[in-house]
């Protein structure tokens, strides 16, 4: 039985996506009780800052190692071990008595994460057809933005109810739970039933060198345009509502803290539909590089909004850009499918894993940067803070933008057609 035609990938693609669910999850719901932090812990805006950025920051650190090492040993392990590691840091985070322990706690479930992508884009490849590839990438996005979603209003009534520590620490466990449910599903249960594949795998011929891989991929007009893409329309989204658009919703708006995760909310809502939306007008039009060019743009306008009405846009627009951002983010499924485009099947984890350091450097810079742009603001009004920490969103989606048109799509068609013959 062949694994790509199997009934069997269902099972693989649910267990990978329902994991991916509950880590993007823990990605976000920090932000919502950030002030919360710094009243029990006594810790400064620039530190909760840090707190978000050690997790991106590790997250990606090692996408680049990851995506080597995935496509060396396969996929398998790694996202297993992550899950479990992701676990344990969210649930040391529940128990934390002071910073460092939450420090830790954020470093750990960022090395966690990092494995999770990757290894979802590598085992989709192995798992399905190439026709079968983009749609399904964009469920992913869905599922991800789903993630999102819960660490909104369902995760911030949750806080409401039992306080911030339960709902971390009960997150925490599934999250370990899953890692073995990984193992039964992408390792026990695939040996029985493939054993001629599992022989076949052992007659892989030799891999490249790596340090000529890395050389041959930062040279590559391409990948530099997937990791500036995701630099824009990524990191700018989970960046800001991993930290602070919770507590802008608070102090600029007066909100409570639901209201305000219901504000995220929207985004996210904007989010579920830009993956499979997206991805539909792309194959309707068949380009890539089109529909993701406009993206950018609109993207780049929402966060100038931002700053022409001095940080704070009326109600009914803030709605608006929420949600035309977060739409930008799921849009950003693209990018994986200009990666699956381009290059081999044997490089696919290493340049996705490339692309997403772009998206998540983003997200390293953005909460730090911003939380020294507020502390130095501190004695002005709420506003003035948050008007000059939104230069930092438009400048990154710029880079976005320029990722966009960067993508060579002749290029993408070319490829494609090669790996199809071969």
């Amino acid at each position: 039985m062949n694994k790509q035609n199997s009934r069997y990938r269902w099972v693989v693609f649910a267990t990978v996506l329902f994991t991916y669910f509950l880590i993007v999850s823990q990605r976000t719901a920090p932000g919502l009780i950030s002030d919360q932090l710094m009243k029990d812990f006594n810790i400064t805006a620039a530190t909760i800052g840090l707190l978000t950025s050690v997790q991106f920051l590790a997250y990606a650190g090692l996408q680049v190692p990851i995506g080597i090492l995935s496509d060396r040993f396969g996929p398998n392990v790694f996202l297993i071990v992550g899950a479990i590691l992701n676990g344990l840091g969210t649930v040391l985070y529940s128990l934390a008595t002071n910073e460092y322990m939450l420090l830790i706690a954020r470093l750990m479930a960022g090395m966690g994460d990092a494995t999770i992508w990757v290894n979802l884009v590598i085992i989709m490849s192995q798992w399905f057809k190439v026709r079968e590839f983009v749609g399904l990438l964009g469920f992913a996005g869905v599922g991800g933005s789903l993630g999102f979603l819960m660490a909104t209003v369902p995760f911030s009534a949750w806080i409401t109810l039992s306080g911030w520590r339960t709902p971390f620490f009960i997150t925490g466990i599934l999250l370990c739970l899953c890692g073995l449910l990984l193992y039964v599903v992408l390792v026990n249960k695939p040996k029985k039933i493939f054993t001629k594949e599992a022989l076949k795998v052992k007659k892989e011929k030799k891999r490249e060198n790596t340090i000529v891989l890395l050389r041959r991929m930062l040279s590559d007009r391409q990948a530099w345009a997937t990791f500036l893409c995701h630099f824009g329309v990524v990191g700018t989204y989970v960046g800001f509502i991993g930290s602070w658009a919770v507590p802008y919703g608070m102090h600029v708006y007066g909100m409570s803290r639901s209201d305000a995760s219901q504000l995220i909310m929207i985004g996210l809502v904007g989010a579920i539909i830009g993956a499979p939306l997206t991805g539909w007008i792309s194959s309707r039009l068949d380009s890539i590089k089109k529909p993701y060019i406009i993206v950018h743009i609109i993207v780049f306008i929402c966060w100038i909004a931002f700053l022409i009405f001095n940080g704070k846009p009326s109600h009914s627009m803030l709605v608006v850009l929420f949600f035309i951002i977060g739409y930008g983010n799921g849009a950003s499924s693209l990018t994986f499918a200009v990666v699956r485009k381009s290059f081999p099947m044997k490089e696919v984890g290493v340049v996705s894993g490339f692309a997403n350091t772009g998206g998540f450097l983003s997200a390293v810079l953005l909460p730090i940067i911003f939380g020294k742009v507020l502390d130095h603001f501190h004695a002005a009004s709420s506003s003035v803070g948050y008007h000059y920490g939104f230069i930092i969103p438009v400048l990154f989606s710029m880079f976005g933008l320029i990722g966009g048109i960067l993508i060579k799509e002749q290029r993408q068609e070319a490829k494609q057609h090669n790996e199809m013959l071969a």
